[in-house]
């Protein structure tokens, strides 16, 4: 079984960054691609960015694009999301997922 620990949410103004990282623990032998999603209030659970296993291919939401970076260590068993530029509708609970597997979230709040 693995789980996901994200971290690094917090309040941030507009304009500034964050990082986010997820590890894995457990059996992390059968891990590949893995994602981050969030979800705002009110609004269903959207793709955000995602990495394949060696994190040569990564693709982002149009809405991210040229603002946030996708990547791994996987030495480490984790995945970052760099988040610059933030804005105050990037405001939401930011989840990690790999395969079937979901963190509990962490969440990032913009102020204008």
């Amino acid at each position: 079984q693995v789980q996901l620990i994200e971290s690094g949410g917090g309040l941030v103004q507009n304009g500034g960054s964050l990082r986010l990282s997820c590890t894995a623990s457990g059996d992390t032998s059968g891990i590949y691609a893995m994602g981050w999603f969030r979800q705002a209030p009110g609004k269903e659970r959207e793709v955000v960015a995602q990495i394949n296993w060696s994190g040569r291919t990564t693709s982002y939401a149009d809405s991210v694009k040229g603002r946030f970076t996708i990547s791994r260590d996987n030495a480490k068993n984790t995945v970052l999301l760099q988040m610059n530029s933030l804005k105050p509708e990037d405001t939401a609970v930011y989840y990690c997922k790999s395969d079937t597997v979901w963190g509990r979230g962490t969440q990032v709040t913009v102020s204008s």
